[in-house]
C-alpha cells in the first residue's frame, strides 16, 4: 500500500508523482482520514482540507489513525492547523506555516484558507492565502522593493479582506488608499511574477520529502497517548461506515438471495460480518444498553420462545441454569448485539459479501441471482416483480413463509424483514415477489 495524501489547490498531481509513491486524495473532510486509515496505507499526509461547505476533518479520527499505527503528517493548509493542534500526540507537522501555528505566531484559520474550483479543473485557486501574502511582502521588503511602512500597510489591508477576496490585483488596486506610493506599487507589481513566494507549496513539498525520509528510515512509531473509545466516536464510526461505497445493484441481488433464505442462513452470516466490522473498526465493548432497550430485548426473547407467563419464564430459566443475575447479563448482552446490528445496519453489505466469499456461498448465490434476473426479464418482470394488490401480496407472503421457509407467517412481518437484512417491508415484499415469480416460472400462476 502506498502513502495517501489529501491535496487540492496547493500542489499539482505531477508534484506528487515526482516526489515519490503517493496516492492523491481530494481535500480532506470529516471521516476521510478514518476511511483512509482503514485501508492501512504506509502513511497519511494532510495538505488541503475543507473549512466550510463540508465538515472539517475531526481531530479524533487523526488520533485513531495514529493509534492504529498509521503515521499522519500535516503541512501547508488544513494539515498545518491540525498538526499544530495534535503534534504533542504524534502527528508530524512540517514547514514554516505549521511552526507559526504551533508557536502561536499565527492563530486564525483564514491565514491558510482559499477559494478554489472543483476537481475537474484541478482545484484551481481563485484567491491568495494570507500566509503567502505575508511571506511575499516580507521578501519584497528584504529585496528592497518595499519599505517597512508600506509593507505593513499592505499586510494589514490584506488581513482586513475576506479570505475569498484576497488577491494581488486587489492589493495593488487598494495600495494608494493604504498610503503606498505609486512608484512602490508599480515596483511591487513588476517584481511579483518572479518574486512571489508560495509558502504553502514549499511546505507541502517539504512534507512529502519528510514522509519519504521517515518511511525509508523505518523508525518505529511511539504512541504518546491512549485512544479512548467514546460514545461520540461510536456514532462517528457508524456514520462514516454508512457513507462508504455501497454495493453494486448486482451485489444487492446476491444479498437478496441470502436474505430470502431466511434467518437460519442470514443470522450466522450477519454475526460473522459484524465481527468483521468490529475487527476493522477497532470498536471496543459496546456501552451499557439503556434500561428500555433491555426491557424490549427481554420481551422479544420471551415472545420468540413462547414464554408469555412468568411461570413459563421461570421454568425456562431453571431448565437453562440461569439465575436472576445471569439472566440479566444474557439480556444485556443481547441488547448490545441488537444495538450493534442497528449501528451497522446500513454498512454491513460489504462485510456480508466477504463472509459469503469465505464461506463458499457467494458463487452459488451469485449464480442464482443471475438466473433469477434472466428468468424475470424473459417474463417481463425485470423491475418490481409484482407490486400487485394487497390481497395478492398477502398470499405471496403466506406462500413464502409456509412453502418456502416451512414456518407460519409472523405477526410482525416488518420486524422479520429487518432481522433478515431488508431495509423496509416493501423491499422485503419485492424480493418475495421476485422469488415467487422465479420459482413459479412466470406471473400467470397463482400463489
Amino acid at each position: 500500500m502506498t502513502s495517501m495524501v489529501f491535496v487540492g489547490p496547493t500542489l499539482d498531481p505531477g508534484d506528487l508523482a515526482a516526489a515519490g509513491d503517493f496516492t492523491p486524495l481530494p481535500p480532506v473532510s470529516q471521516g476521510d482520514v478514518y476511511r483512509a486509515a482503514r485501508r492501512r496505507p504506509r502513511a497519511i499526509g494532510i495538505i488541503d482540507g475543507y473549512f466550510s461547505g463540508a465538515p472539517s476533518v475531526w481531530h479524533k479520527e487523526i488520533l485513531w489513525a495514529i493509534s492504529e499505527g498509521v503515521p499522519v503528517f500535516g503541512s501547508a493548509s488544513m494539515g498545518a492547523l491540525r498538526a499544530a493542534e495534535l503534534h504533542m500526540f504524534g502527528m508530524r507537522g512540517v514547514g514554516k506555516i505549521f511552526e507559526a501555528f504551533r508557536d502561536g505566531a499565527l492563530e486564525d484559520d483564514d491565514e491558510v484558507a482559499v477559494l478554489h474550483g472543483p476537481a475537474e479543473i484541478g482545484y484551481l485557486a481563485t484567491s491568495e492565502p494570507m500566509v503567502n501574502i505575508r511571506e511575499t511582502l516580507a521578501f519584497a521588503e528584504t529585496s528592497g522593493v518595499l519599505a517597512p511602512a508600506p509593507r505593513r500597510s499592505l499586510e494589514s489591508f490584506a488581513k482586513s479582506l475576506y479570505f475569498g477576496e484576497r488577491s494581488w490585483p486587489a492589493l495593488l488596486e487598494g495600495a494608494a488608499a493604504q498610503g503606498v506610493g505609486e512608484a512602490e506599487a508599480v515596483a511591487l507589481r513588476d517584481w511579483l511574477p518572479l518574486g512571489r513566494v508560495d509558502q504553502k507549496r514549499l511546505d507541502a513539498l517539504a512534507m512529502l520529502a519528510a514522509m519519504q525520509e521517515a518511511l525509508a528510515s523505518g523508525e518505529p512509531m511511539r504512541l504518546a497517548f491512549h485512544f479512548e473509545w467514546t460514545y461520540l466516536w461510536d456514532l462517528f464510526v457508524a456514520r462514516s461506515a454508512d457513507v462508504e461505497a455501497a454495493p453494486s445493484p448486482s451485489a444487492e441481488r446476491i444479498l437478496d438471495e441470502l436474505r430470502i433464505e431466511g434467518p437460519d442462513a442470514y443470522g450466522p452470516a450477519e454475526i460473522r460480518a459484524l465481527l468483521r466490522l468490529v475487527a476493522a473498526s477497532g470498536m471496543a465493548r459496546p456501552a451499557e444498553p439503556p434500561r428500555e432497550a433491555a426491557r424490549a430485548t427481554l420481551a422479544a426473547i420471551r415472545t420468540g420462545l413462547g414464554l408469555f407467563a412468568r411461570a413459563d419464564l421461570d421454568r425456562w430459566m431453571s431448565a437453562n441454569d440461569l439465575d436472576q443475575a445471569s439472566m440479566e447479563r444474557l439480556v444485556e448482552d443481547e441488547a448490545r448485539l441488537e444495538a450493534m446490528r442497528e449501528r451497522f445496519r446500513r454498512s454491513i453489505q460489504s462485510a456480508l459479501l466477504d463472509e459469503l466469499r469465505l464461506s463458499g456461498a457467494y458463487a452459488r448465490l451469485a449464480d442464482r441471482a443471475v438466473k433469477k434476473g434472466e428468468a424475470l426479464a424473459a417474463a417481463g418482470l425485470s423491475g418490481n416483480a409484482g407490486a400487485r394488490s394487497a390481497l395478492h401480496s398477502t398470499a405471496v407472503r403466506l406462500w413464502y413463509f409456509e412453502k418456502r421457509l416451512g414456518r407460519p407467517m409472523p405477526d410482525d412481518v416488518a420486524d422479520f424483514a429487518r432481522k433478515v437484512g431488508f431495509e423496509t417491508a416493501s423491499a422485503f415484499d419485492e424480493a418475495v415477489h421476485r422469488e415467487w415469480a422465479f420459482v413459479n416460472a412466470g406471473p400467470t400462476k397463482s400463489p
